[in-house]
């Protein structure tokens, strides 16, 4: 009799098995959330806006692709950053695993510094956490407004290069005047002309626009030591320097330190 009691539980919990774990919550996403607030799940591969580049007042809209590293799909809220300010906002949409185009509403987010660079978060749960970016993502001012997009420089080619006086003497004051053809779109640049390693003169946030330009450099107290002095021009464009090609060899030369050829 006892051992048939003993075969009627057994029996009796071997069906409670399957019906306890179907009674558990699927958690989903619930359990990658917990992955997701770690950099490795989530993560920013792609991040654009349009229009591209974008004016002074004009309403702008953002676009991200956000990679779902883990198994589960789930909701989320997501803020496009920029510093501590709010730039655009996305309320309860969908991560599946893979890659997520998510679309962002239309802001009218002011920028007003030279470049904006910017950051993600995700609220899970209630919980905010940065997101990693597979780059840094900024916008950045050029000619025609703020843009995220890679510059598009040159061809940039200098057709001369003058001083003043010339010829100068030793440890007098000089001023350099660089002609520069500008093939390509206008950007915005800082120009330094260099004898070596060494900067010369120096002319920040010049407009570079398309065609021939005369350049002016401030005076500078530059010192002629060597037989001759060899210059060349650097136009550095959203910190990325760029050698400028010349027409000929710019050389100031001991007889009274002429770049005349």
């Amino acid at each position: 009799m006892k051992r048939k009691s003993i075969i009627v539980v057994l029996v009796s919990f071997l069906f409670l098995i399957p019906s306890f774990a179907q009674s558990q919550p699927d958690k989903g996403f619930e359990r990658s959330s917990e992955a997701g607030r770690h950099s490795g799940d989530l993560r920013v591969l792609q991040l654009e806006m349009d229009p591209d580049p974008v004016q002074e007042g004009q309403s702008v809209s953002f676009q991200a692709v956000i990679s779902n590293l883990s198994r589960h799909s789930g909701r989320v809220s997501l803020f496009i950053k920029d510093r501590d300010e709010v730039v655009a906002a996305v309320q309860d949409v969908s991560l599946r695993p893979g890659d997520n185009r998510i679309a962002f509403p239309q802001t009218r987010y002011r920028f007003h510094r030279q470049d904006s660079c910017f950051t993600v978060e995700v609220d899970i749960e209630r919980s905010r956490r940065p997101v990693d970016l597979a780059k840094e993502f900024c916008a950045r001012r050029t000619y025609q407004g703020w843009s995220m997009r890679a510059p598009r420089v040159g061809p940039l080619f200098i057709e001369d290069l003058g001083m003043f006086p010339d010829p100068a003497q030793p440890g007098q004051e000089v001023r350099f005047r660089a002609k520069i053809r500008n093939d390509g779109n206008p950007i915005r640049a800082h120009i330094r002309i260099q004898d070596r390693d060494q900067v010369v003169a120096q002319l920040n946030d010049a407009s570079l626009n398309h065609g021939t330009f005369d350049y002016w450099f401030l005076l500078t107290p530059y010192k002629f030591q060597r037989l001759d002095h060899c210059f060349t021009v650097v136009v550095d464009v959203e910190k990325t320097p760029y050698r400028v090609d010349a027409a000929r060899e710019f050389c100031a030369r001991p007889y009274g330190w002429t770049l005349r050829p």
